[in-house]
This record gives structure tokens, C-alpha cells and sequence, in this order.
């Protein structure tokens, strides 16, 4: 296990030994992987989307029985329970609270007066500027070489506007794999990095060994970012049923939606007017039109399919396109100090020399 070398902002923030995140991968980031990254030092972060309330409070109480390590939990800030959510978190004494949009400010400002760290996940500069203003801790920056919903702008653009606009600490998500990566967020004025595909990728991660195999043997052209999927873009494996998808009709893409949508609603045990509820707010938050909000109940269960019942033929495979640079299968521990070494390596051996 490796020692405290490289401290930042975040470090300091959180309370972990090294500048990087295991972002909250609905399906995959559960207890296991994010007892792995935290007892590695990172900060591992449980996906709660996919989760109903109870299962959410088993996996916290899973992750604080087996390490006393710092670690966070990913919330829909849309989601019709997640002012109980917030209330969990705190009671159990949940380090970080992420969430994938921008919290509404009444959370914000509740989980600060517990002493949460609250870190929103933002694609554009004016999304950072808002929230900073509402009082977050920390954001996570995507490019769009991310996976799942992603936007359009690449990390090295998005990221240098972001660190130059706001004076919180900025994480970088979307490419990042190696200390390469991490020594070059560092410069870009990022506290550290944030990686979903690369964890996913590790020997921790609960997704079946066949689908891990199906993910290294693509290379960087082996994702698309599709909003055939559930409205708005969302960056996947090729596969030969994402290809279909691709092609689908309006018509058939609500039908499956639809029938996906009572599955989860099944699996979950959400009533149909919570359902509806959650529907209604992520018209709210997203400016979806209604169409868009059916299509979005079709993502659990494809991911579940893919990710879980390791069966691409009927689900999809979130993906960022950095998995064409991937091709082991390291512990988490493994990972995170390779990449801790290799960064200050990087730091420490540049190519130019200053003059004058």
C-alpha cells in the first residue's frame, strides 16, 4: 500500500491518502469495489441510482463494517426520495455526497451543515459556476471521452475553462487510465482525477468476467455516444445490439422503454405514482420532452442485462472511450498505486527545459 506522495485541495477536503475517484457506475460501483478503492486509498463512491432505499442503507452499512476509510455516495438529485436519501447519508456519516446533476440548493446546504462534502458531477463551464455559487465542495468536470451521459466537449478543452472559472476543486473525469493522465489533470489545475471505466476494469469489480473480456478486447473506436438510448447522449460499447438500437424507430424504441420501465419498477418495488414523480422531475431538471422521459426508463435494465446478467445481447455496456487504452486487470490497490507512481515519475521527468 502506498504512502501519501502526491497532496492536494481534495487530499486535504476529503481526507484520503491519493487524488483520485472511483466514480459512482450504476450496477458496478457497489460495497465490494468501493471497499477495494477506499482501502486503497482513493475515494470510492457507491452508486445509488439502482438501489432502492433499503438496499442503499445495507451497502452503507457493508462499506463502514469492512473499512473505516472515507468514501461517498453517487444520488439523483432528481430522484422523488432524495431529500430521505440526504437524510441517510448523514445519519450514517457518509463522507461525500455526489450526485450526477446539480443538488437542489436546500440539500446543499443541509448536507454542509452536517459536514458532508458535496461534489455535483458538471459538463459545461456555466453548470460549475452555478453550483459553486450555491455553496458545493468540490466538481467533477466530464469531457465527453466519458462514459455514460456525456456531452460533446472534450476533457482538454472543458477542463482548463472550468479550473480558470471556478476556486473550488476540480476533479477530471473522461479519458483518464494511467498517472499520465493524473500528472496532466495536475497541470491543467485539476486537485486530482476521477475514473469509472478503468475501475470497472479491475479485478475488484463484480461485472462477469466474460463481459470484462468483451470490454479489452475493444479498442478506441469501440464506443458511441447515442441518444437512441434513453433520450440524451450516452456513451456505450459497440455491440450488435447497440447497433440495432441505433437503427430502431421511434415506435419501437418507447415500446421496449416502456416494457423496461415496468421491469424496474418491478425490481425496485417504486409504486407507479413514484415512478410518475420522478418522470415529472427529470421533465423539470432535463427539459425532456415526454417521449424522452419514457425512453429513459430503459437504462437500469439494459445496464442491468449487460453489466450484471453479463448478457450484452440484451443490455449495454456504459463505456468511456479510454477503455481502447485498457488491457489488464489490476486489484484496486494495484491500480491506484500505479498510478500514484507513475505520476510523480511523470512530474518529475519532463522533456523541456525552462530558460531565461
Amino acid at each position: 500500500m502506498l504512502e501519501q506522495r502526491i497532496r492536494t485541495r481534495w487530499t486535504d477536503l476529503v481526507g484520503v491518502r491519493h487524488p483520485i475517484v472511483q466514480t459512482g457506475m450504476g450496477w458496478v460501483a457497489g460495497p465490494h469495489l468501493v471497499t477495494a478503492t477506499a482501502r486503497a486509498g482513493a475515494l470510492g463512491i457507491l452508486a445509488s441510482a439502482t438501489m432502492s432505499y433499503d438496499e442503499l442503507a445495507a451497502a452503507i452499512r457493508e462499506v463502514k463494517e469492512r473499512t473505516d476509510a472515507p468514501f461517498g455516495v453517487n444520488l439523483r438529485a432528481d430522484a422523488a426520495d432524495a431529500a430521505e436519501r440526504v437524510d441517510l447519508l448523514i445519519k450514517e456519516g457518509v463522507r461525500v455526497a455526489s450526485f450526477a446533476l446539480a443538488p437542489r440548493q436546500e440539500l446543499i446546504a443541509k448536507l454542509k451543515d452536517a459536514g458532508t462534502v458535496v461534489v455535483p458531477s458538471i459538463g459545461a463551464k456555466r453548470h460549475a459556476e452555478k453550483v459553486a455559487a450555491w455553496g458545493v465542495d468540490a466538481v467533477i468536470v466530464q469531457g465527453g471521452e466519458g462514459g455514460g451521459h456525456t456531452g460533446g466537449v472534450a476533457t482538454s478543452l472543458l477542463l482548463p475553462q472550468i479550473t480558470a472559472a471556478v476556486d473550488i476543486p476540480v476533479l477530471a473525469a473522461g479519458g483518464f487510465f494511467d498517472g499520465r493522465g493524473l500528472a496532466a489533470a495536475l497541470a491543467f489545475g485539476a486537485e486530482g482525477v476521477a475514473m469509472g471505466t478503468r475501475f470497472l476494469l479491475t479485478s475488484d469489480s463484480r461485472v462477469p468476467e466474460a463481459v470484462k473480456a468483451l470490454y479489452l478486447a475493444k479498442d478506441v473506436n469501440g464506443t458511441v455516444a447515442t441518444p437512441k438510448i434513453d433520450g440524451v447522449p450516452h456513451r456505450v460499447l459497440r455491440t450488435g445490439l447497440v447497433e440495432r438500437i441505433e437503427g430502431s424507430g421511434r415506435v419501437s424504441s418507447l415500446v421496449r422503454s416502456a416494457r423496461n420501465g415496468l421491469a424496474f419498477k418491478k425490481m425496485t418495488g417504486m409504486s407507479l405514482r413514484a415512478m410518475v414523480k420522478d418522470g415529472l422531475a427529470m421533465r423539470r431538471h432535463h427539459g425532456l420532452r415526454l417521449g424522452q422521459v419514457v425512453m429513459a426508463a430503459n437504462t437500469p435494465m439494459l445496464l442491468k442485462a449487460g453489466l450484471v446478467q453479463g448478457n450484452p445481447a440484451a443490455g449495454v455496456l456504459s463505456s468511456g472511450q479510454v477503455v481502447g487504452l485498457i488491457d489488464d486487470l489490476p486489484s484496486c490497490e494495484e491500480l491506484v498505486d500505479r498510478v500514484i507512481a507513475e505520476a510523480v515519475a511523470t512530474m518529475a521527468r519532463t522533456s523541456a527545459t525552462v530558460v531565461g
